[in-house]
């Protein structure tokens, strides 16, 4: 059976008399249904879902935070910057419910801890309630304080791992520019290497704001410049907005910042590598020769009767200083040169 032949004319747009474009049917329609956006290959949502805890406490403090909390634009920067998807409400939410549950079990530890100093070893109750208030008063202080600065060293942190590789990044954007590829493929390209830490999660969300949500580059790169905690990225950011706007090249521009961070990291290995080489030697001097000459002289001092002082008191003092003093001074320094080797390498 033939198919049937529609009117070709009915085909036409001819209701504002454009008779150039065709009219979509009611049955194209419902059989191809609404016009979609194919998204690029291997982009999946990304949905910013709280954790039970997280949506505890905003349904309990939700209200009272909308009611009662200032607007904190610092502590909505910080959020951007560290890569905390949470808003700034949903977050001191989760810092006073935190506060207020760590106010109860102190509260119940220091009645606790109270009752039992009064009633069992007959301590003066002044130094009882002091020991109280410390008790109730200094937890919930300390939980505000270092919840509040969390967002702010993660940013931090951020911020010291792209120092550290801007100098590998900006050669790769360098080499990809010499290859005359446009600036959008470049991040896009710099957000699939996982090497380049947090630098690829600064690509990543250029690339979700031009193919994503269709903005231009050039207003992706600079909203990237307003919310990266680092500022060698910031500025470079900023130089490639404002080479673009005044008709300048990037390809020139790219080259010259990878020679100039490639500079710099030299000079900032060289100052890193001084300072351990300082903290080599205030090592061999406080935790080797230091402690060494201290427990001969205490030694001397227990053997030799008349040396001076109570010869029990004196091994008491060289047990704390073998058992106590020497190891955690190594674990001091041991723990200091690690973190500074860790931030210096890739």
């Amino acid at each position: 059976m033939a198919p049937d032949i529609s009117d070709s004319f009915t085909k036409f747009d001819a209701k504002n008399k454009n008779y150039m474009k065709t009219k979509r049917t009611s049955e194209h329609t419902e059989v191809w249904g609404p016009h979609l956006i194919k998204l690029p290959e291997g982009v999946i949502p990304d949905y910013i879902a709280l954790t039970p805890y997280q949506m505890l406490c905003w349904r309990t403090m939700g209200k009272a935070v909308k009611l009662r909390a200032k607007p904190n634009p610092k502590l909505e920067q910080q959020l951007l910057q560290a890569h905390m998807r949470m808003r700034p409400e949903e977050y001191v939410a989760y810092v006073w419910m935190s506060t207020f549950i760590v106010f109860a079990i102190s509260t119940a530890i220091a009645a606790l801890f109270g009752g039992l100093l009064l009633a069992f070893f007959n301590v003066q109750p002044a130094l009882v309630l002091v020991f109280i208030v410390m008790l109730i008063a200094m937890p919930p202080l300390l939980t505000y304080m270092v919840l509040m600065s969390i967002p702010g060293s993660k940013a931090k942190t951020r911020a010291r791992d792209i120092n550290k590789r801007i100098g590998a990044a900006m050669s790769f954007i360098s080499a990809m520019a010499s290859a005359d590829v446009n600036v959008d493929v470049i991040f896009k390209e710099l957000a699939k290497q996982d090497i380049y830490g947090e630098i690829k999660h600064e690509a990543e969300w250029i690339t979700r704001d031009t193919e994503l949500l269709g903005i231009d580059i050039l207003t992706a790169i600079n909203r990237a410049a307003q919310r990266t905690p680092s500022v060698k990225f910031q500025e470079f950011l900023q130089g490639v907005v404002t080479s673009s706007t005044s008709g300048g090249q990037l390809k020139p521009y790219f080259l010259q910042k990878a020679e100039q961070y490639e500079k710099e990291g030299k000079l900032e290995m060289k100052s890193q590598l001084e300072s351990l080489g300082l903290m080599a030697e205030s090592f061999v001097t406080v935790v080797v020769a230091f402690p060494l000459f201290l427990v001969v002289i205490m030694a001397i001092m227990a053997i030799v009767p008349g040396g001076g002082g109570d010869s029990s008191m004196t091994i008491l003092l060289l047990e704390l200083v073998i058992g106590l003093m020497i190891p955690m001074s190594q674990f001091g320094f041991i723990f200091f040169i690690w973190n500074m080797t860790k931030e210096s390498t890739m």
